[in-house]
């Protein structure tokens, strides 16, 4: 299949490339980006006039929750990737905390083998330990050979502070990233949302500041004490965006990671007591919020990622006894650019959303170069759309977006070179 996109903004992060052009897609591939190639056309199949349209790098999202296998009347892989092509994501990272948990080299080359048709690339972290129970550490070597490219217990941190050392010591001769959840369990018991003036006012059991930072911390020293790499996850405060600038300024390699809710809402959002409203980690205060602004604008956060974590409706029916999670693909791009207007340009977000995360994970997507995966979002900036939950592509509906008006639309999805969302008649 060729396809030529016509007249387009093309904005590649991975290349510093910001120009007016066109692009050739061939089998899968980037085939030739230019100013013109109309002496193509002939040999296209399908010619897509891009006017008014920004043509960048799929998006890589390295924080989602697929819930596949076991849980998937939530999501599913397929449901997943639909929810990914309607906005903008072209390879995602899965986390781990499935049913089972994915601590096993078939549970690992199952998913991997049954994501071949999906409508995004699918990688997938393996578990730190087996059962994420935090007691013995899982064979990274045989989890990276069927195919795993990260290591995490996301969804809780490592329990014992000695095996995180190990696997810190293991995990980069072999590739695999460390992607760390941060929280002292201890500190969080109990909580249901953010532990501030909101939570006081509406009498709601509050989960600390100070259990983010304890759990950054100590990931952040062990990771320091033997000079190893680090990928911090879902980054909410204000006090964690200090202790990772801090570690960065001493040359440490840490990277990480902030979620699009916490760029654009806060703990006042949870005073209708909605549980869509409540993720771990939860919605905090505004001080926070441009904490978070300002470690994304001066390099402390690399990436931005959804931590997407679908439930169903009536799982988040009941305010005190839902689970905590809010999905987040399909409005990542566009909450993102709603949240960092005048903070960051649109080419900045897109570094963060596409090669900051391709690099961090060490796969190849996030770039527009010619013999590319043809991986192309088409990105109209003067949009803007209403989120309404039962026209989104997912199986679940929990997204903390519901009734608000986002700025930019996503209006089509190439995944290796294929079409697999089209909203250009919507705009």
């Amino acid at each position: 299949m060729t396809v030529l996109l016509k007249r387009a903004h093309i904005i590649d992060p991975s290349q510093s490339l910001d120009m007016a052009g066109d692009l050739l897609l061939r089998d899968g591939r980037i085939a030739k980006v230019g100013e013109d190639l109309f002496q193509h056309i002939g040999e296209a199949e399908e010619v897509l006039d891009c006017a008014g349209l920004v043509a960048a790098p799929g998006l890589v999202d390295m924080h989602v929750h697929l819930r596949d296998p076991g849980l998937t009347y939530k999501e599913d892989l397929f449901s997943a990737c639909r929810a990914a092509a309607a906005g903008g994501v072209t390879s995602l990272l899965a986390m781990p905390n499935t049913r089972p948990v994915m601590d096993s080299p078939e549970l690992v080359r199952d998913l991997l083998e049954r994501a071949g048709t999906a409508d995004a690339a699918v990688y997938t972290a393996a578990c730190v330990t087996q059962g994420m129970q935090g007691e013995k550490l899982t064979d990274f070597e045989a989890l990276k050979e069927a195919g795993a490219i990260a290591l995490s217990d996301d969804g809780a941190p490592v329990g014992s502070s000695r095996l995180l050392l190990e696997a810190l010591e293991q995990a980069p001769g072999l590739g695999l990233a460390i992607c760390a959840h941060c929280e002292d369990l201890d500190l969080a018991k109990g909580g249901l949302m953010h532990k501030g003036a909101v939570s006081e006012e509406l009498g709601v059991p509050g989960i600390p500041a100070a259990a983010e930072d304890c759990g950054t911390a100590r990931e952040l020293a062990a990771a320091a004490s033997i000079g190893a790499p680090i990928h911090i996850c879902h980054v909410s405060t204000k006090g964690s965006v200090e202790l990772i600038r801090d570690y960065k300024r001493r040359g440490l390699p840490v990277t990480a990671e902030t979620c699009p809710h916490y760029l654009l809402l806060t703990d006042e959002a949870l005073r209708g007591r909605d549980a869509d409203y409540r993720m771990n980690p939860p919605l905090r205060g505004e001080a926070d919020r441009l904490a978070l602004l300002e470690g994304l604008k001066d390099g402390t956060i690399d990436a931005i990622a959804t931590d997407h974590a679908p439930h169903s409706p009536k799982e988040k029916a009941d305010f005190y006894a839902a689970p905590n999670g809010s999905i987040g693909m399909e409005t990542s791009l566009c909450a993102a650019f709603t949240a960092l207007e005048g903070v960051l340009s649109l080419p900045e977000i897109l570094e963060k959303m596409s090669a900051a995360p391709a690099r961090i994970l060490g796969i190849p997507a996030g770039t527009l170069k010619e013999g590319a995966w043809a991986d192309i979002l088409l990105f109209d900036p003067a949009g803007h759309w209403q989120v309404l939950e039962n026209k989104l592509h997912g199986k679940s509906r929990n997204t903390p977006f519901k009734g608000m008006t986002l700025k930019g639309r996503v209006a089509a999805t190439f995944f290796r070179g294929r079409k697999v969302f089209d909203n250009r008649a919507g705009l």
